[in-house]
């Protein structure tokens, strides 16, 4: 799904005054609880508002299609009725009241939203058939990809066709039914890249006229940071962490990946983009592995670094819980809280995000000074803003490290890290 970004084309974007230091936490509603329903998730809203969450990203809570549905319960990505909840997971009151609680306790919600596929019984597949892609013999057919390798079929999902003005006038009053109704603040938008930019930068026009939203793309082209979305997702992060996770990996790379970041020419993306930062989400639980998996002992040192180098940091539902299991895609598999274990640690981070200023997001937070302190197996940087200073050194091997900084000598064990905050 990554893909090489292009050229920056825009150095300026403001973003919503709530988005500048936050963080974002994402629900996967069937699994965050043994009821899997929005009244289950507007239960814990204290508890994560406690932790230090800002904004809430809820994975699709859409009715799901039943032909050809993946599962017994099927995809949340294979949507019915955009402006219907899945009784699976209660009515639009619901959605209402965890929305009204949310913003009650100072949190934000975006929705996720499916944008480039519907399910094969949602309605406009009989009453807008020109509205989908179609065949040589004029018929609907499976969202198809043959341009990799092995070709890769989304059997139940059919794909849309943005070149009817008529689709784009009704996703976007799909789009803005939620913002009215249920009064959210923004949407994750799944595979943006599929759809036409010139979309997305008619709908940000008019979604921001009825109330300023925040938009995060699951892609990582730049052009989308034109003047449609604040922020797209980081696989290139991603990607040096499993790297290190595997042993294949360490803080070389990552320094040589914070070089190209600090240049708009080398990185591709303007100064004022959010990047989100991630050790997990929803494909990576499910598909490619847990945080022991993917990590092992590497995890909560990489963690600490989604959320001191530049960019949005997430933290995906259960990790906190210390998620040690891929849950289930399209069966009810609900997370295990058991202790909490790592909540403290997350907690941790999520104040330290929100307190320095030299953290926040996009053109808002200050860039990475690489600091030199005599042992290739660390890395060490300092980020200032004005009378804000935090330092971080985190060691990226299984031994542990001596180094210099500030005159001293100290050492750290293995992936151990030290953050100091001024």
């Amino acid at each position: 799904m990554s893909q090489s970004p292009a050229p920056a084309t825009a150095s300026y974007m403001p973003h919503v005054d709530w988005s500048r230091q936050a963080s974002i936490y994402q629900i996967n509603v069937r699994q965050f609880s043994a009821e899997g329903t929005l009244a289950a998730v507007s239960a814990q809203l204290p508890r994560l508002k406690a932790m230090g969450v800002d904004i809430l990203w809820l994975m699709p809570i859409q009715p799901i299609g039943k032909l050809n549905r993946k599962g017994s319960l099927g995809s949340y990505y294979s949507i019915s009725d955009y402006t219907s909840v899945n009784p699976e997971f209660g009515t639009l009151a619901d959605a209402k009241a965890l929305v009204s609680q949310a913003h009650a306790l100072g949190l934000k919600v975006i929705l996720d939203w499916v944008p480039n596929h519907t399910a094969w019984d949602h309605p406009w597949t009989r009453e807008h058939k020109d509205w989908y892609k179609l065949n040589a013999q004029g018929e609907i057919y499976p969202v198809t990809f043959t341009e990799g390798p092995e070709p890769e079929y989304w059997t139940d999902v059919v794909a849309l066709n943005y070149e009817q003005p008529a689709l784009r006038d009704a996703m976007i009053a799909a789009m803005a039914f939620w913002l009215r109704e249920v009064g959210l603040d923004g949407f994750r938008c799944d595979v943006a890249s599929l759809v036409p930019t010139s979309f997305w930068e008619r709908a940000r026009r008019e979604l921001d006229a009825i109330k300023p939203v925040f938009m995060l793309a699951e892609s990582d082209k730049a052009e989308l940071h034109r003047s449609a979305f604040d922020m797209t997702y980081s696989w290139d992060l991603a990607d040096v962490f499993k790297a290190i996770g595997q042993g294949k990996a360490g803080a070389a790379e990552l320094r040589s990946w914070i070089q190209r970041q600090a240049d708009p020419k080398t990185s591709g993306y303007p100064a004022h983009a959010y990047r989100m930062r991630f050790t997990s989400n929803h494909d990576f639980n499910s598909w490619h592995g847990t945080d022991a998996e993917l990590y092992g002992p590497a995890y909560q040192a990489l963690a600490v670094l989604s959320f001191t180098l530049p960019g949005m940091p997430l933290i995906y539902g259960g990790q906190e819980a210390r998620l040690d299991k891929r849950l289930a895609f399209f069966e009810k598999d609900a997370i295990d809280w058991k202790l909490l274990e790592l909540q403290p640690f997350y907690t941790e981070l999520l104040s330290l995000k929100r307190k320095n200023p030299a953290l926040a997001n996009g053109q808002y937070g200050a860039p990475v000074q690489l600091l030199d302190v005599g042992n290739a197996q660390l890395l060490a940087f300092r980020r200032v803003a004005g009378a804000n200073q935090v330092g971080v050194v985190v060691n990226l091997s299984d031994q542990i490290q001596t180094y210099h900084l500030d005159g001293k000598s100290q050492s750290l064990p293995a992936w151990d890290w030290r953050v100091d905050a001024q």
